[in-house]
C-alpha cells in the first residue's frame, strides 16, 4: 500500500498553524504527528514510503475554488475534453484540488454541450484538479447588473428550462447563482434547494428587502461579493440598503471574494473580513481562459466576446466592465493575505475549509484530518507552490 510522509512543515488547517509530520495512505490522511511525535514513533507500519521535506514550508488542504470558468488557455465553455482536462491541470499546478467548473450566459446547445463533457471527463478522471458540482452562473440575471453576461441571453426563471438543466447533469448542478428579484426566482430557489442546490445571488439589483425576502426562500450564497450586486443607492431623498448591505447583516449569508487585489481592493476585503470573518467568506478566482497567459485579446463565452488583458487585469473592450480574472488560487491566498495583514492561517481556512463546508463536501475535504481526503498543497512563506497532492497522488 503507497505511503506517503510529509515530514517537518507548518500545517495550516481550521484557521490554525503547527509543526507537524502528515502521513498519505490510500489516499487518505493516515496520521498527523504534532508536538514533536513523528510518523515512526507512531507505527512502523508506514515503512517503506515517499518522503516529501517541507522543512521551511507551510503544509495546507488544497485550495477550493468554488468559481471558475477556465485557466490555462481553455474554457469549460469550449465543451471538449481537452479543454476540461488543460483547465484542470493548469489549477491544478497552482495548488487547487478542488474546483466547481462554471458556465457562463449563452445558448442551451452550447450549455448542453459542456454539461456533455463535463460527465465524461468526471466518469474518467482527469490529471491535476478534481471536478466539483456544475455552476450554472446565469442566465437568470438583472440586465442592470450584468457585467460580462451576454445580454442577448438573459432571461427570467423558465421552470421548463431549469428542470431539464437539472435532468440533463443527473442532478450533478452544486449551485445556481441567480438575481433573486426575477419573476420566478423564489419558486425555483425552494424546487432546487429541496434537491441540494446552493442557491446564490448573483447580478443583481436586488434592494435589501427583496435579499431577505429571498432568504427565506432559501438563497444563502453570494456570488463574488461586490461585483453585479446592488448597494446603497438613492430614490429621490431617500436612501435604499442592497445585495452587499444584506450580505454583511445576515450572519447566515456566506459571500465569495475574488482575491485578486482588483476586483475588490484591500479596504474592502479588511471590512468584509471584519464583519464576516474568515468562516463567512470563500475566496475564488472566477478565472478565465486567459489565466497564466501573456497580456493581449482573448475571447469570452461563445459569442467571441474580445477582452483585453494587461497587467493582471481583463476587461471588455471598452476597459469599464471587469471580465472575470486571470488570478489563481494561489496568487488569490497570497494577495489577500498581503493586502489584509491577516494571519495566513485565517486567509486559507477561506481557501479550503469555508468553501468545502459551503459546498457541504467538509466531511471529507478542506482540512487535514486523519481519515480525510489527501488533497494537500505544499507552498513556501511567499505562497509559491511546490508540491499538489490529490487524492494521495502527487500531481506536481
Amino acid at each position: 500500500m503507497n505511503t506517503m510522509i510529509i515530514k517537518g512543515g507548518t500545517v495550516l488547517t481550521g484557521g490554525t498553524e503547527f509543526r507537524a509530520d502528515v502521513v498519505v495512505r490510500a489516499g487518505k490522511i493516515a496520521y498527523i504527528g504534532q508536538d514533536g511525535e513523528s510518523w515512526a514513533q507512531k507505527d512502523n507500519q508506514y515503512q517503506p514510503a515517499e518522503i516529501i521535506d517541507a522543512a521551511g514550508k507551510y503544509v495546507a488542504p488544497g485550495f477550493i475554488d468554488l468559481h471558475t470558468h477556465g485557466g490555462g488557455g481553455a474554457d469549460f465553455g469550449d465543451g471538449t475534453a481537452e479543454a476540461f482536462r488543460k483547465v484542470l491541470a493548469f489549477h491544478g499546478s497552482h495548488g487547487t484540488t478542488l474546483l466547481y467548473p462554471t458556465s457562463m450566459t449563452g445558448s442551451l446547445d452550447s450549455l448542453h454541450k459542456s454539461i456533455e463533457t463535463y460527465k465524461q471527463v468526471k466518469s474518467l478522471g482527469a490529471d491535476g484538479a478534481a471536478m466539483g458540482g456544475w455552476h450554472m452562473e446565469g442566465p437568470y440575471f438583472a440586465s442592470s447588473k450584468r457585467g460580462a453576461q451576454d445580454p442577448r441571453y438573459l432571461k427570467d426563471p423558465d421552470p421548463e428550462e431549469y428542470m431539464g438543466i437539472m435532468k440533463r447533469t443527473d442532478g450533478q448542478v452544486a449551485r445556481w447563482s441567480l438575481a433573486p428579484e426575477l419573476p420566478g426566482a423564489h419558486d425555483m430557489a425552494r424546487t432546487l434547494k429541496a434537491r441540494g442546490v446552493l442557491m446564490a445571488y448573483g447580478h443583481t439589483d436586488a434592494s435589501f428587502e427583496e435579499c431577505e425576502d429571498a432568504f427565506n426562500a432559501g438563497f444563502t450564497h453570494m456570488t463574488h461579493f461586490f461585483s453585479g450586486m446592488s448597494t446603497v443607492s438613492r430614490n429621490g431623498i431617500y436612501r435604499r440598503a442592497g445585495a452587499v448591505e444584506y450580505g454583511y447583516y445576515n450572519d447566515d449569508v456566506t459571500v465569495e471574494l475574488i482575491g485578486d487585489g482588483i476586483h475588490v481592493p484591500a479596504s474592502m476585503l479588511k471590512m468584509t473580513y471584519k464583519i464576516k470573518g474568515a468562516d463567512n467568506i470563500a475566496l475564488v478566482t472566477d478565472s478565465i481562459r486567459a489565466a497564466g497567459l501573456p497580456d493581449g485579446e482573448y475571447e469570452l463565452g461563445e459569442g467571441g466576446l474580445r477582452i483585453r488583458v494587461a497587467e493582471g487585469m481583463a476587461c471588455l473592450a471598452d476597459s469599464q466592465t471587469l471580465a472575470g480574472s486571470v488570478a489563481t488560487m494561489d496568487l488569490v491566498v497570497r494577495t489577500v493575505w498581503r493586502l489584509t495583514g491577516l494571519p495566513l492561517a485565517q486567509i486559507v481556512k477561506s481557501a479550503t475549509e469555508t468553501p468545502a463546508r459551503i459546498m457541504g463536501v467538509d466531511g471529507s475535504k478542506g482540512s487535514l484530518r486523519e481519515g480525510f481526503d489527501a488533497d494537500i498543497v505544499i507552498f513556501d512563506n511567499d505562497v509559491n507552490v511546490s508540491e499538489v497532492i490529490v487524492g494521495g497522488k502527487l500531481i506536481c
